[in-house]
């Protein structure tokens, strides 16, 4: 990995500093209330953490993708599910800066790096998670509107956002299913209905609905780059820079576990003698930083060839795959070594026990990833005989 530039390390200390002196003193308090953090939200978006992958001509900060990662990844140390609110909504952020018309750039972008424009992606549905060619939203064309009719499922930000990022079918006959779907940027208003928040083991204080269109009309200059059709490789384009950040939100969960995991084993003594000089929890630790460590190179490295303009589907997922499953076992092994302490509420372990399965899931599954990483693995290493 280069080393981090002055710039970068400015950026990171400005997090940093946010995470440890606003977030976390918060945090666990906030998230057991699942209450939404309002008074955060708003510094984040005077930090510019709304506009981090938005072009500085269209008011946000474009930092490059390892700078992006490496900010996911210290948020999510402090709190999930404020990293949550800007996870989301960058997904609709990057589909619009790499796909959106000039107009629809210069209309949507400046707003949504402020934050004043903030949402998310609005793809899931109650029967299509991982193939979104299955989904059944449609958005037919009337005159000047294309008008919206279905649900949407697990929509982050859906109650305190107002702009989202929306996957329908413009076609539905198209065969293929995904050269009838198509992408827009839509506005909350009259035919849009936040239905129901869906109650969670964790990520909590930002909120996951379920959304419902009856007619919903959507301008038609909204339709992101002004071709039908394209809207299926735009959101999975977009979805790989997701699957970045979400590897960075799990090596944010697995470096708060081990960080509190190793300053308790520390001061915690048993028969004497801290625990920390237990050969058991030695090797506990050791296993726990060593994937935290693999976590990270392959977040780097996989960041560092997006930023070199280059496909990175088989880094991305190995990253995203290896990194939530570590959050996983780090905060599994954190809660152990701080046996029935880090089963209560006293400590955050719990916490992030809680929240890294939805790393694991979200972002798509771990087990959509082995199949992403295998299928690219088998044209790389294509047998010609």
């Amino acid at each position: 990995m280069k080393p981090l530039t002055e710039e970068q390390q400015l950026i990171l200390r400005t997090v940093r500093q946010f995470v440890d002196k606003e977030v976390i003193p918060v945090a666990s308090a906030m998230e057991h209330r699942d209450e939404y953090p309002h008074a955060l939200v708003d510094q984040m978006k005077e930090m510019g953490l709304f506009g981090l992958n938005i072009p500085e001509e269209y008011g946000g900060s474009g930092v490059d993708t390892t700078t992006f990662a490496m900010i996911f990844e210290e948020v999510s140390r402090g709190w999930l599910g404020l990293a949550g609110i800007i996870g989301s909504n960058s997904v609709m952020c990057d589909v619009v800066a790499h796909f959106g018309t000039e107009e629809q750039k210069r209309r949507f972008l400046p707003g949504m790096a402020t934050g004043e424009k903030r949402g998310g992606i609005c793809l899931t549905e109650s029967n299509a998670g991982t193939d979104l060619q299955s989904i059944s939203t449609t958005a037919a064309r009337d005159g000047g509107v294309y008008r919206v009719n279905g649900s949407k499922m697990w929509i982050t930000n859906a109650r305190h956002g107002n702009t989202f990022l929306l996957l329908a079918k413009t076609d539905p006959a198209a065969h293929p299913a995904h050269r009838g779907m198509s992408a827009f940027v839509i506005e909350k208003g009259a035919g849009m209905t936040v239905s129901r928040d869906i109650e969670k083991m964790g990520y909590k204080g930002v909120e996951t609905c379920e959304l419902h269109f009856a007619d919903f009309p959507v301008p038609a200059e909204n339709l992101i780059g002004g071709v039908e059709g394209q809207g299926f490789k735009q959101v999975m384009t977009g979805l790989e820079a997701e699957r970045l950040n979400v590897a960075a939100r799990g090596l944010g969960i697995a470096r708060a576990a081990f960080e509190e995991a190793i300053r308790y084993a520390q001061r915690r003594t048993t028969f004497g003698k801290p625990i920390s000089e237990y050969q058991t929890i030695q090797n506990k630790l050791a296993d726990m930083a060593t994937h935290i460590e693999a976590s990270r190179l392959l977040i780097y490295s996989a960041c560092e060839k997006r930023d070199r303009g280059e496909r990175c589907d088989l880094e991305a997922g190995m990253a995203k795959l290896f990194a939530t499953e570590t959050a996983a076992e780090v905060s599994f092994e954190a809660m152990r070594i701080m046996g029935a302490n880090g089963y209560s509420k006293d400590f955050p372990v719990e916490r992030y026990y809680r929240d890294a399965p939805l790393v694991v899931i979200g972002g798509g599954t771990n087990e959509l990833q082995r199949l992403i990483i295998a299928r690219n693995l088998l044209k790389k290493y294509k047998d010609g005989a």
